[in-house]
């Protein structure tokens, strides 16, 4: 512990948007039911950059100085003293949403719909990329040997695409319509195929990106530029697949891509809206009435880490081609700006100086 407070806590902080600055700030001490973590491998997510850009998110909005970062792993250096299940030395992925009280939605397992929630880099709660971080110590799951720090990042986002998958009902045999192959999408095309999909049909306007979804395991990928009209594009997704898809996971927000997967989606089946637009978007509702289409909401996830761990611990999901960019900690005005030019797909913050392996 005592070489804990020999070094800084430096962290990634917004002060206003576009006003992004590395500063040291105190290394936190954590109460009885918490850790403190070494940082190690930290993610970006689109979020953190419209906050950066914008310093809001509908109604989320920055007021004061924010740590940024949600999508982390780290190592236990000092356990709380009511800590049962963690000790020093563990490797951790971290859960960033973390319940501040048992309101009806805990109790129902539905946790990440409670309005008190703790949520990492969501105003005003501080993130954690940063050097040092404490965290509810129940929302800290210990990584088995052979799931890597950047693995243990990535359950994030890959929990995104497992809580979106669970919603939308995908199991053995279904066929999935994605919009958007960035990371979200690429992640639920990932957990469509674990979970049993037959055939997944994945939509973006950037070649690259539908490049790796192929390699992600797509079984077609449709390009589309901003202009082509939502039924005409249900029906090139009918005609790949040999019939409508019995899912859609919508990851864009685009209002003529939600269009899209509600024409696209076979009669009683499911879309599920991931993606976040704008306040208000015009869709043919009468449509999926008539036809059964049901339309359900995606927040976050919760009860997502154990069934992650053991999907990357058991290879049955690979996500490691995701990172394509690595900078330390120190460099992260050039990982912001790297992320916001949409390069690549998944930008690593690395935040302990002894060791910025994977």
């Amino acid at each position: 512990v005592a070489s804990v407070m020999a070094e800084e806590n430096l962290s990634v902080v917004l002060h206003a948007p576009g006003d992004l600055r590395v500063e040291k700030r105190p290394i936190p001490e954590p109460g009885p039911n918490e850790v403190l973590l070494q940082m190690h491998s930290v993610g970006i997510c689109g979020s953190d950059v419209h906050y950066w850009q914008h310093g809001r998110i509908g109604e989320y909005v920055v007021t004061k100085p924010m740590v940024l970062g949600h999508e982390a792993s780290g190592r236990v250096v000092k356990v709380g003293s009511a800590v049962k299940h963690l000790e020093v030395g563990d490797r951790v992925a971290i859960e960033p949403g973390a319940p501040r009280e048992m309101d009806e939605f805990f109790k129902n397992g539905r946790y990440n719909l409670s309005p008190t929630i703790f949520f990492c880099a969501t105003p005003p709660d501080d993130g954690n990329l940063c050097r040092y971080y404490k965290h509810s110590a129940n929302f800290c799951y210990k990584l088995p040997d052979n799931v890597t720090f950047e693995e243990g990042a990535l359950i994030e986002p890959l929990s995104v695409g497992i809580h979106a998958c669970r919603r939308a009902g995908v199991t053995l045999g279904s066929t999935v319509l994605i919009c958007g192959a960035g990371p979200i999408g690429l992640v639920s095309l990932l957990v469509a195929k674990a979970m049993g999909a037959s055939q997944v049909v994945i939509t973006d306007m950037i070649p690259e990106r539908l490049t790796m979804a192929k390699e992600l395991g797509a079984d077609f990928q449709l390009k589309v530029k901003s202009d082509d009209e939502p039924q005409h594009l249900a029906k090139s997704v009918e005609e790949q697949l040999g019939a409508r898809p019995h899912v859609a996971i919508e990851c864009s927000g685009v209002e003529s891509s939600v269009q899209t997967a509600i024409y696209a989606t076979r009669s009683g089946g499911v879309v599920a809206l991931v993606g976040v637009g704008p306040q208000m978007v015009t869709v043919p509702l009468s449509n999926a009435a008539l036809r059964e289409v049901d339309i359900r909401g995606v927040f976050r996830y919760c009860n997502t880490w154990p069934m992650a761990i053991a999907m990357l611990a058991s290879g049955k999901v690979n996500v490691k081609p995701l990172v394509t960019h690595r900078f330390p900690l120190e460099q992260a005005a050039q990982a912001f700006e790297t992320t916001r030019q949409g390069l690549g797909i998944k930008v690593m913050l690395k935040c302990d100086q002894k060791d910025q392996k994977p």
